[in-house]
């Protein structure tokens, strides 16, 4: 009885832990990982996982003769906690390593899972505000549209902290903020602002994407997890869905006051005009990062490798390959950026590649698609673009990941063998290379 019992407990700790994993992103591969790997490592072998959209499941069986423990959790949706992400992510590796019992997990999990978020509130809202006006900047926007920005980023927070208190589903909350943006957009327009509404318009479409599980739902397709894939599809379409009813809506709003649509222009592509995008973007991704509740220290780690995502775009982009493989080399960066950088960094790679990719997000494409279909045009093109940017992005960071795999490796193994004196970190052992 007290085996069994040890054998539920140990279950029950593993699915907290893919709880919080598969909440902050994760993909299902990574959390089906994690979780075996808290199994393992408390003792309890012959597990297996089943991870789906919305219910985790660890059944273990110890021989063909026992009957089955199986525990299944249902996901409670959490906001992104990046901080709590590293604590776990600790935790885990902790526990792994024999450094602390199965008690002290499950006591470190809980107090992580119980711990409210330590930034304030307000404080979250101005780092939208912040990466508002980042996005403006990548887009060439002038010092009235970054206001104006930072202006829609905070109030578009505000509409995603009101509406599920009241148990609004997630689809109005986008349109919710898409409208509220748009607004904020055709109010400039129609007071006769110097402005191109446009911008603004886009940077909340962005703000808003900067949620969508697209990255997710595309690692779970590659590493074999179809119906985790299409769940988290069908959600990030049903969302972008509603970022795009909002848009319209209050683009319709602005016609029926005769303030039109504007069309987008592109920035200026000169060298002044491309350091600021680069710094924009970096601005950006440090401040989803800050928003999202991530430690200070990894502030830098973002904000570096999102300002070169966007240089490898703009270097990418002025050749004739498209924006769509421009994206998906920039993503291939990333990807090879953070899984070299996060360790130096003391986070996982997720938090810093998520942000990383939210400047190039295609915000632009969807506006444009909108602004077309608003004048009676044809803008499915731009729509079915804006949804293969998307794509190419999740798919090349992923890759970037698996190219840069035996660069760390090998980078390991060589300081494994000059293994004198160092400048700065922990020695490593000659006898550990792999570590």
């Amino acid at each position: 009885m007290t085996e069994r019992r040890e054998v539920y407990e140990t279950l029950d700790l593993a699915l907290r832990v893919g709880e919080v994993l598969l909440s902050s992103g994760a993909s299902a591969a990574d959390v089906t990982t994690a979780m075996l790997d808290v199994a393992r490592a408390c003792g309890v072998r012959n597990v297996s996982a089943d991870v789906t959209f919305v219910d985790l499941t660890l059944r273990h069986q110890p021989s063909s003769d026992e009957p089955a423990a199986l525990q299944v959790r249902r996901l409670n949706r959490r906001p992104v906690d990046y901080a709590d992400l590293i604590e776990l992510d600790r935790a885990v590796s902790d526990l792994v390593a024999g450094e602390i019992t199965k008690r002290q997990a499950r006591d470190e999990v809980a107090r992580i899972v119980s711990t409210g978020h330590r930034r304030r509130r307000w404080a979250v809202t101005l780092g939208w505000g912040v990466m508002g006006t980042g996005i403006a900047l990548t887009l060439g926007g002038s010092p009235l549209v970054c206001l104006l920005a930072f202006v829609a980023a905070c109030a578009i927070d505000g509409t995603q902290l009101l509406l599920p208190q009241h148990r609004i589903p997630a689809f109005y909350q986008q349109a919710a903020g898409g409208f509220v943006a748009t607004v904020i957009a055709v109010g400039a327009s129609a007071a006769d602002m110097e402005v191109n509404p446009s911008r603004v318009i886009t940077t909340g479409i962005v703000i808003l994407l900067a949620g969508v599980g697209i990255m997710g739902a595309t690692h779970d397709a590659l590493t074999g997890f179809p119906v985790t894939a299409s769940a988290r599809l069908i959600d990030a379409l049903l969302n972008t869905v509603g970022i795009i009813a909002g848009v319209g809506a209050g683009l319709t709003l602005g016609g029926l006051i005769g303030v039109g649509p504007t069309n987008v222009t592109a920035g200026a592509a000169g060298l002044a005009a491309v350091g600021v995008t680069v710094a924009g973007a970096a601005l950006a991704a440090a401040a989803f990062a800050y928003a999202s509740y991530a430690p200070l220290r990894a502030l830098v780690a973002v904000g570096l490798v999102g300002a070169l995502g966007q240089g490898v775009l703009l270097a990418v982009d002025t050749s004739e390959v498209g924006r769509t493989w421009a994206s998906a080399v920039a993503a291939v960066s990333i990807g090879a950026a953070c899984y070299l950088v996060a360790g130096t960094f003391r986070v996982p790679p997720l938090v810093v590649v998520v942000p990383a990719l939210v400047p190039l997000l295609p915000g632009l494409d969807i506006y444009r698609g909108l602004a077309l279909l608003a004048e009676g045009k044809d803008g499915v093109l731009q729509l079915a673009s804006a949804m293969a940017t998307a794509l190419a992005l999740a798919a090349g960071v992923i890759l970037g990941q698996y190219l840069a795999r035996p660069l760390k490796r090998e980078a390991h193994r060589l300081e494994a063998r000059l293994s004198g004196p160092r400048m700065v970190g922990a020695s490593r052992p000659p006898s550990d290379p792999e570590e």
